[in-house]
C-alpha cells in the first residue's frame, strides 16, 4: 500500500506559471486586458480556427454558443446522457428541450447509427452537442452529415479534448462552435476558464459581445490610453469574461501542452499493457485510430461485473482504502432527479449509458504523477481484481 493518498486529479504548475502571474500582477492590468487577447490567438492558432473567444468556464462557452446560434424556448438540443451537468443546463437556460441519444458503449461517445431516428423523432430540433468522452474524438463525419442534412447547427462540448485530433483535424474548427474547459482538472488550466473556437467571425463576435453584458465593442477598449468612456448596451447579456490573471496561466500552460500530452499517453499506455493481464476482470479504453489523436484526459477502465463478486462502488471503496484516488465520470444526466422529474426520462431509456454507468472507474492519469504513482495504481487495481475474481 502507498505510504501517503494519491489524488485522483493535481494540476501541474511550474516557474514559468508563477512568473507569468507575477507579471500580469504588475502590470496592473488584472481583468480582461493584453493576456487575454495573446491567450486567444495562440489558441485559436494552436486548434487551427479562425476564432477563439476565452470565458470563465466551459460552461458560459456552451451558453454563449447556443445563445449565438440562435437556440430559443422550446428548441430541441441533442446530445448524449453520458456527459457533465453544464452539457444540459445550458439547454435549460433557453427553456430549451435535451433531447438524448444513447452511446456506444465502447467510446461512450454519441451512437451516430442512432442519432438520424432520433431526429425524425423531434419536433424543434435546432443543435447538437457532441461530446468528446475522455478525450477521444466523437465520429464526426457521420454527426456532421446528419446534422447538415436536418439543418442543425453543432457545438461541441471539448471540455476533455484539448490536444485532440479526428482523422488528422484538430478538434477545435470541425463543429459551428467548440468549447473548451480550462478548470484545474483538465489537460491544461487557468484554475477556472473556458474557450469557445469558431471559423464564423459573426458567432464570435456575437459572443464575445455577450459574454460582458452585451456591451458594444468599446467595452474592452475604454480604459485603454486611446479608448472611449462611451459604450452601448446592445443586448441582455452575461458576466463570462475571462481575466488576464487566468489567461497568464493558460499562456504558460498552452506552451506545455505537447509535454503535459506526452506524458498523459505514457501514463495510459502502462496502464493499458499492464491490465492486459486483467483482460478476465476488465476492458481498458480505447485509444484513437491512427490518423486521430486521444488527449487522454481520462483513463476510464469498465469493470467486467460478471466475472467479479463485487460491485463497482465497493471496488472503488476498496481502491481509495489502498490510497488511490478514483472517480466515475459520469452518472447519466437522465438518470439524475432533476431529467426524471422535469421531462419524464427514465433510467431504463438510454440502456448503454446506464449499464456502462454502473461498470466505469477513472483512474488517476495526470503529467505530475510518477513512475511509482502510476505502478502503485496497476497494484492496487490489480489487487483488488484478484481478490474479488469469481
Amino acid at each position: 500500500m502507498r505510504p501517503t493518498f494519491l489524488p485522483f486529479a493535481a494540476p501541474s504548475i511550474g516557474e514559468e506559471e508563477i512568473a507569468e502571474v507575477v507579471d500580469t500582477l504588475r502590470s496592473g492590468w488584472l481583468t480582461t486586458g493584453p493576456k487575454v487577447g495573446r491567450f486567444e490567438e495562440e489558441f485559436a492558432a494552436r486548434v487551427r480556427a479562425q476564432h477563439a473567444v476565452a470565458v470563465n468556464s466551459c460552461t458560459a462557452a456552451l451558453h454563449l454558443a447556443l445563445e449565438a446560434v440562435g437556440i430559443k424556448r422550446d428548441d430541441e438540443v441533442i446530445t448524449s446522457p453520458m456527459t457533465f451537468a453544464a452539457t444540459g443546463e445550458v439547454i435549460h437556460y433557453f427553456g430549451a428541450r435535451p433531447v438524448f441519444v444513447d452511446i456506444d458503449p465502447v467510446t461512450m461517445s454519441i451512437d451516430p447509427a442512432l442519432l438520424a431516428a432520433t431526429i425524425t423523432r423531434c419536433r424543434r430540433p435546432k443543435a447538437i452537442i457532441p461530446v468528446h468522452v475522455a478525450g477521444l474524438a466523437c465520429d464526426m463525419d457521420p454527426i456532421a452529415a446528419i446534422a447538415r442534412q436536418h439543418g442543425l447547427k453543432i457545438i461541441e462540448d471539448a471540455a476533455h479534448a484539448f490536444p485532440t485530433r479526428y482523422k488528422g483535424r484538430m478538434i477545435g474548427a470541425i463543429g459551428d462552435v467548440t468549447c473548451f474547459s480550462f478548470y484545474s482538472t483538465k489537460t491544461i488550466t487557468t484554475g477556472e476558464g473556458g474557450m469557445a473556437t469558431t471559423d464564423d467571425p459573426a458567432i464570435a463576435e456575437r459572443m464575445r459581445m455577450m459574454s460582458l453584458h452585451g456591451i458594444s465593442k468599446n467595452a474592452w477598449t475604454r480604459y485603454e490610453a486611446g479608448g472611449s468612456w462611451y459604450y452601448e448596451i446592445l443586448s441582455p447579456g452575461f458576466k463570462y469574461n475571462m481575466t488576464d490573471l487566468a489567461a497568464a496561466l493558460g499562456l504558460a500552460q498552452l506552451k506545455k501542452a505537447d509535454q503535459f500530452l506526452a506524458r498523459r499517453q505514457a501514463i495510459a499506455r502502462r496502464y493499458t499493457e499492464a491490465f492486459a493481464a486483467l483482460a478476465d476482470c476488465l476492458e481498458t479504453p480505447p485509444d484513437a485510430p491512427a490518423d486521430s489523436q486521444h488527449s487522454w484526459h481520462l483513463y476510464v477502465i469498465k469493470l467486467r461485473l460478471d466475472r467479479l463478486n463485487v460491485d463497482r462502488d465497493q471496488f472503488i471503496t476498496e481502491l481509495k482504502a489502498a490510497r488511490i484516488g478514483v472517480s466515475v465520470h459520469f452518472i447519466p444526466l437522465h438518470m439524475h432527479p432533476y431529467y426524471r422529474e422535469t421531462y419524464g426520462y427514465r433510467p431504463e431509456d438510454f440502456p448503454r449509458a446506464r449499464e456502462v454507468y454502473r461498470r466505469i472507474i477513472s483512474l488517476p492519469i495526470y503529467p505530475s504523477m510518477t513512475d511509482a504513482d502510476v505502478e502503485s495504481v496497476i497494484d492496487a487495481v490489480t489487487a483488488v481484481c484478484r481478490s474479488h475474481a469469481k
